[in-house]
């Protein structure tokens, strides 16, 4: 009985870690860049043949556009929206009719961000997002955002 609940644990394991792998591993930083200002970057790395999608997606568009949501910190402020740095490659599947903007390979996205007083916080949100190959699209992820400002 006891090697019988072994494998079950083991098998179970297994397909629970293999449901958790993803194409896309995320790094969050922050780069101070002046008095009390902030660059939050938030580096995607895909692997080979996927993509990760642009936070702006043509009208024809039916994948889930990459989408960041901050919780609210009395002691930060977002300055402007959150740009994209990579190769934004524009695809186009004329047989479906559907276009989608996605990057390959990295993509950085940067969030200005104020202090508004001198102390120790944290940001804290989540990145949800989609990734697809040539042959399928992966269901949307979420992953959690936190870094530390000094």
């Amino acid at each position: 009985m006891k090697n019988i609940l072994l494998i079950a644990f083991f098998i179970g394991g297994s397909l629970t870690a293999k449901t958790q792998i993803s194409p896309i591993s995320w790094t969050f930083t922050a780069v101070k860049t002046g008095d009390k200002m902030y660059d939050l970057k938030m580096v995607a790395t895909i692997q080979d043949k996927w993509h990760l999608y642009s936070q702006t997606q043509p009208e024809d568009a039916v994948i889930m556009p990459t989408e960041f949501t901050f919780n609210a910190n009395p002691l930060l402020k977002l300055e402007g929206k959150i740009q994209e740095l990579g190769k934004m490659e524009k695809f186009t599947d004329k047989s479906l009719g559907i276009s989608a903007n996605q990057y390959a390979g990295t993509v950085t996205f940067v969030q200005k961000i104020k202090l508004k007083a001198n102390a120790k916080t944290k940001l804290t949100g989540t990145v949800e997002y989609q990734t697809c190959d040539d042959k399928k699209c992966l269901p949307p992820k979420k992953v959690n955002i936190s870094v530390e400002f000094k």
